[in-house]
């Protein structure tokens, strides 16, 4: 097997130009599935939540979810689509272990919300996503196989289903093609999902937890030369985090320039991203939509929404994320470039939290990226995946205003409700960390520092305060960080005047 040419990325966007485009799937937040009566609560025990509809047994009739629906359409409206007047479901053939009808019930050629955008911004500058179509279908179920290393097939000695998942609603958000991004390929792809999930989480009709696979993102990727057709792209199928996104598409374009520039050619194909590596792995030919042998669903009667009931859920909208960030930055007094940084952090909602937890904004924006940012990136992960809560960052800095503690006993409390040791407070009180502020407890260790530092007591004798400092950071490190600095510097004064 040939080495494929390895370029930089800098090297790969500067010779191509990507074209991207993705397909967000969101399993919708109903209490039933799409098409019968079974509960979707996650977590369950496997095929615990099934029935013959969701099974495809023969028999069964398919009955539509209106929630759904309705659902949908609001993720449309939201999305600046316009809401078909009629459409129907059609039947999405393919074998697959983890689809007990051998058929998908989804939306082809009829789907009920089209030609929509959404707009993100990236560094001050506003881009226009074009949305496709938003489309609604039933989710499939899920394949494990055991015995292998990797939890892919390959390897495994079996394999399980579990069908609670088959017939949850689903909700297929398809973007246009977005060309022209050049290297900023990547972080457009994620702002993009980053955006959209926020736009779903403010509708309230999912929980859109990318970990729990209530959300995932199909990545497309193309390259071609400058002023080329667009190339032939490839498909990195079920990424589920905003760094994998990003990531995903970095490492597409990378692999794909490799093989371009060694006069090879890209194959239709999907592909699998791996954590691990960061890099993606061929799964198999991409299907095009004949192979899927689509035809209109006879068991379930066309979609009709009332142009009435469509404007009750527009008029019905919650205020989106765009107008909700730049009324917050009004309320909190931040710069663009302070909003810019909270944003770009994923941050917004985490310290609109903290702010509704009792802190101020500055303090909030100053612990979630300062301290917690450098821990999320340490640990690679995201903000919100911490463990810390905006009410325990808030009662954090409540200790510190208090005096309780200061910043750098703050970190160490931080360290431990991290680890699971409870809230600030108990954090505190089970490592003894609280500010030592009684003169009492502190004029020994006053004195012994202005003992062994009789040059630096003298300079403040002789009228240079500054130099009460050096004192200051003697006590600190004499009492291991417990000491109010504010009533240690007043000591020393005093008893050098």
């Amino acid at each position: 097997m040939s080495t494929v040419t390895q370029l930089s990325y800098e090297e790969a966007v500067a010779a191509f130009e990507p074209v991207i485009g993705l397909e967000t799937h969101v399993e919708l937040g109903t209490n039933t599935k799409m098409f019968c009566g079974c509960p979707t609560a996650f977590g369950a025990e496997p095929n615990t939540q099934v029935c013959p509809v969701c099974l495809g047994l023969p028999g069964a009739l398919p009955v539509a979810n209106r929630a759904a629906i309705e659902a949908t359409i609001r993720i449309g409206l939201a999305l600046n689509c316009s809401i078909a007047p009629w459409g129907r479901f059609a039947r999405k053939n393919y074998f697959y272990p983890d689809m007990p009808k051998n058929f998908q019930i989804s939306q082809y050629d009829e789907p009920l919300c089209v030609d929509g955008y959404l707009d993100v911004e990236i560094d001050g500058e506003t881009v226009r996503i074009g949305i496709e179509r938003v489309h609604l279908e039933e989710d499939t179920g899920k394949t494990l196989h055991v015995g292998g290393a990797t939890g892919r097939i390959h390897g495994a000695t079996e394999s399980l289903v579990d069908y609670n998942r088959a017939g949850i609603p689903l909700v297929e958000i398809v973007t246009k093609p977005v060309p022209g991004t050049g290297a900023r390929a990547p972080e457009i792809a994620r702002a993009y999902v980053t955006e959209l999930r926020d736009v779903i989480r403010t509708l309230d009709v999912s929980d859109v937890r990318m970990e729990q696979g209530s959300m995932r993102c199909d990545v497309n990727t193309s390259l071609n030369r400058p002023g080329a057709e667009w190339g032939t792209r490839t498909e990195t199928k079920n990424v589920n985090s905003l760094r994998s996104v990003e990531r995903a598409v970095r490492s597409e374009i990378i692999r794909q320039a490799g093989v371009l520039t060694d006069g090879g050619k890209i194959i239709q194909e999907t592909r699998h991203f791996h954590e691990e590596t960061g890099d993606t792995r061929s799964g198999r030919s991409k299907e095009t939509a004949t192979d899927y042998r689509y035809f209109p669903e006879p068991d379930l009667v066309p979609l009709a929404p009332a142009a009435e009931w469509i404007a009750e859920l527009k008029a019905a909208l919650p205020e989106l994320p765009r107008v909700r960030r730049a009324r917050l930055q009004s309320e909190w007094g931040f710069t663009d470039l302070d909003m810019q940084s909270v944003v770009n952090a994923g941050a917004v909602e985490l310290i609109s939290a903290t702010v509704e937890a009792g802190a101020t904004a500055a303090s909030a924006r100053k612990w979630w990226l300062g301290e917690l940012a450098r821990r999320a990136n340490e640990t690679e992960t995201e903000l919100d995946a911490l463990g810390v809560t905006p009410a325990a960052v808030a009662e954090l800095q409540g200790l510190v205003d208090a005096g309780k503690i200061n910043d750098k006993l703050a970190r160490v409390v931080l360290e431990g409700v991290i680890a699971g040791e409870g809230t600030p407070a108990e954090v505190v009180a089970a490592r003894g960390l609280e500010v030592v502020s009684d003169e009492g407890a502190l004029t020994k260790a006053v004195d012994d520092a202005i003992a062994a530092n009789p040059d630096v007591a003298a300079k403040v004798r002789d009228g240079k305060v500054a130099a009460a400092g050096a004192l200051v950071g003697a006590v600190m490190k004499a009492t291991g960080g417990k000491a109010d600095a504010k009533t240690v510097r007043e000591l020393i004064i005093a008893r050098l005047s």
